[in-house]
C-alpha cells in the first residue's frame, strides 16, 4: 500500500484489510436502485492521511481510522446498508481500531463542488484515495468470495 507508506507496516496492513473488506462486503442488497451498487472511491481522512503523521505511544496500540466512501447512487448511502460492513470490520480488526465510515453519493460530491462546500472538498483533497474504480482493478472473484465467506461464517 504505497499510498500510506508514511505509516508503520501494521497500520498499512490494517488500512489495506479494512479497504478490502469495504470493497468485498458492500453489496447494496436491500436498496431498490435503478443500477447495481458500486463503490466509486474510498478515501482515508484524518490524521493518518497526513504525510507528516508520526507514531506516538497513544496511537501505537489503538487507531481511529476515518474512511469516506463515494457510491454511484444516493440510495446506497443508507446507513442500514452499511451496518453489516461496519460489524464485519469490527469483528476483523477487533479492539485495536475504531473505524468510522461516512458514505456520500456521486451526486453529493457534485453538489459539494457546485456549492463550493469546503467541509467536503477540503477533506477529500487532503485525504488519501485508497481505491478509485476508474483506476484500480476490481477484487478478484476468489478474494471477494473469501471475504464474503468470512462475513457469513462469523455473522
Amino acid at each position: 500500500m504505497a499510498r500510506v507508506g508514511h505509516l508503520i507496516r501494521r497500520k498499512q496492513q490494517e488500512i489495506e484489510k479494512i479497504t478490502r473488506i469495504i470493497r468485498a462486503a458492500f453489496t447494496g442488497t436491500g436498496a431498490l436502485a435503478p443500477e447495481p451498487a458500486r463503490i466509486i472511491r474510498i478515501v482515508l481522512i484524518g490524521p493518518y492521511a497526513r504525510r507528516s503523521w508520526i507514531e506516538d505511544r497513544d496511537t501505537l496500540d489503538h487507531a481511529d481510522y476515518e474512511f469516506w466512501i463515494v457510491v454511484n447512487h444516493p440510495l446506497f448511502t443508507d446507513t442500514a446498508l452499511w451496518e453489516p460492513v461496519e460489524a464485519f470490520i469490527a469483528r476483523e480488526v477487533g479492539r485495536r481500531c475504531a473505524v468510522s465510515l461516512t458514505v456520500y453519493s456521486r451526486q453529493d460530491i457534485r453538489t459539494a463542488r457546485a456549492t463550493r462546500d469546503t467541509y467536503i472538498l477540503d477533506r477529500l483533497e487532503a485525504g488519501i484515495t485508497l481505491y478509485r474504480a476508474k483506476r484500480d482493478a476490481p477484487l478478484g472473484r476468489r478474494e471477494r468470495a473469501m471475504w464474503q465467506r468470512r462475513a457469513t461464517r462469523r455473522g
